[in-house]
């Protein structure tokens, strides 16, 4: 019998929120939510929103310091949703073959895809606890799926994200014991027309690159559905799953 997640957290933190889907993610929030507050991080990038029940924070998320420490001030939080993503920058992009692979850009990767998830699952696991339906997501990304990869390359992103996909499974498991109220889940975005994909939009088709309004307000509705029973699954935007 599925135990279903009320529909109506009151605290939530939101980290990459000044980002595309992020940004998109805070307005569904706080449009969805009318009683939750919402703990918004940025990173170098002014706060795009002003909101009453919006508070700004500014956290780098490669900084395992930072997090622990930022975490520390919460007392009870009852979603946790991690929006933040690394691709490209001045370091380099994706790889189309492994002779370009650089240990730098990987441990970026990493640094920003990976481990930051498993710091909050960390840091916040006894606010969460307080909650009576804790919920715990991540942004991931379909390349991340091993049964799915069929095209190879961009080793650096699908590394650090199937290892998210890894942590977030794993962490589900004992979930099931330390907080058998609540949910795990990895989120698939689908192609947004965010900074982060521009470079890689010229060869998909314009009804598959969606608004970034659109992916939030159908990621708010699906987390609002998941249940203790769901927890430890990946989930496309639309609700359905997708492998490993």
């Amino acid at each position: 019998m599925h135990i279903k997640m009320p529909a109506s957290p009151r605290n939530i933190i939101l980290i990459g929120a000044s980002g595309g889907i992020g940004h998109a993610m805070l307005a569904a929030l706080v449009e969805r939510f009318r009683d939750a507050n919402v703990a918004a991080t940025r990173f170098r990038s002014p706060a795009p929103v002003q909101h009453e029940r919006v508070q700004w924070h500014l956290l780098d998320v490669r900084d395992p310091g930072a997090i622990a420490g930022w975490a520390a001030t919460f007392d009870r939080v009852d979603w946790v949703v991690n929006c933040a993503g690394f691709l490209h920058g001045p370091a380099g992009g994706p790889e189309k073959t492994i002779r370009s692979l650089e240990a730098e850009f990987l441990l970026e990767n990493i640094r920003v895809n990976t481990l930051p998830t498993m710091l909050l699952a960390k840091h916040l696991s006894a606010a969460l606890k307080k909650s009576a339906a804790p919920l715990l997501a991540s942004v991931s990304a379909r390349v991340g799926s091993i049964e799915d990869n069929r095209l190879g390359g961009w080793y650096s992103y699908r590394v650090s994200k199937a290892a998210l996909n890894m942590a977030l499974k794993t962490l589900s498991i004992e979930w099931k014991h330390s907080h058998p109220r609540g949910c795990v889940a990895a989120l698939h975005p689908g192609t947004n027309d965010t900074a982060l994909s521009r470079p890689f939009q010229a060869n998909v088709p314009p009804e598959n690159l969606f608004d970034p309004v659109y992916t939030a307000e159908m990621f708010v509705t699906l987390l609002s559905e998941l249940d203790p029973a769901r927890s430890g699954n990946f989930w496309a935007w639309d609700g359905t799953p997708v492998p490993w």
